[in-house]
């Protein structure tokens, strides 16, 4: 994850059940039986990561992340390793049968070279499986720009968000495809319902926000978080039943030649 924000390991587990869901879906398509070597790149607090455990009980697992503080709250699992690393520079000792990385790509400027780098780590037969939000046209991510890009917060934030920072499937399965690499390549969005008081806010809050949130101080955050808070409630409206947040998703799965 990128090192421009101070992540909070609990605030991005405040909707952990709804961000665990493309996990979930990603790895249901990867048709490895037994893969000995796995690494999980961003691996956030680890949670995740743990399931990879349960599914492949006999695999070494190896998992960073670019967050101490998300580090910091891994579980300790017998067989996952744990470190605060980089994802740009990483490479592996030796050929790996798996490389999962969840929702973290869209953070890495440059990681549309990283990936061709990372399929050709892969061992005879592996697998790299990687999902991003593709959301980022949606009122939540366009609203924030809007925000932010305002006359009143421009000087301190006009610059903090990436616009367009992920490509849709066909772009990726090209990308790879591109490389001499095989791609399965698609999207899903879900049409979440979230309960609370601002919950698409507090759903922010645990992400988009975060490298807006470090720009500012205690009281600035007040006004920034009223401002587009108010903003979110007219585009998001409370229902009786709870509040609708579709969340688009981009999934790939890319094997060898």
């Amino acid at each position: 994850m990128s090192r421009q924000a101070v992540w909070d390991p609990a605030q991005y587990g405040v909707f952990g059940a709804e961000r665990a869901r493309p996990f979930a879906e990603l790895l249901a398509r990867v048709d490895l039986e037994a893969p000995g070597h796995i690494a999980d790149l961003g691996c956030g607090s680890g949670e995740l990561t743990a399931t990879l455990r349960t599914r492949w009980p006999d695999a070494a697992i190896s998992a960073i992340d670019g967050s101490p503080e998300m580090i910091a709250a891994a579980p300790d699992v017998p067989g996952i390793t744990f470190a605060v690393g980089d994802v740009t520079t990483w490479t592996p000792a030796r050929p790996v049968d798996l490389i999962v990385s969840n929702a973290v790509l869209q953070w890495v400027p440059e990681h549309e070279d990283l990936l061709p780098r990372w399929a050709a780590a892969l061992a005879p037969g592996g697998r790299l499986a990687f999902q991003v939000p593709g959301n980022f046209d949606a009122p939540s991510h366009a609203l924030l720009r809007e925000v932010c890009t305002s006359p009143r917060w421009r000087d301190r934030l006009g610059d903090v968000l990436r616009w367009h920072p992920v490509r849709d499937p066909s772009g990726y399965l090209d990308l790879l495809a591109r490389h001499g690499h095989r791609a399965d390549a698609w999207e899903t969005t879900y049409a979440q319902v979230l309960h609370g008081d601002d919950p698409v806010l507090e759903w922010v809050k645990g992400t988009a926000l975060r490298p807006v949130l470090t720009r500012l101080d205690a009281a600035e955050a007040t006004g920034f978080l009223d401002e587009y808070g108010a903003r979110l409630r007219e585009a998001y409206p409370s229902t009786p039943y709870g509040t609708v947040f579709p969340f688009r998703r981009v999934f790939v799965v890319a094997g060898g030649p």
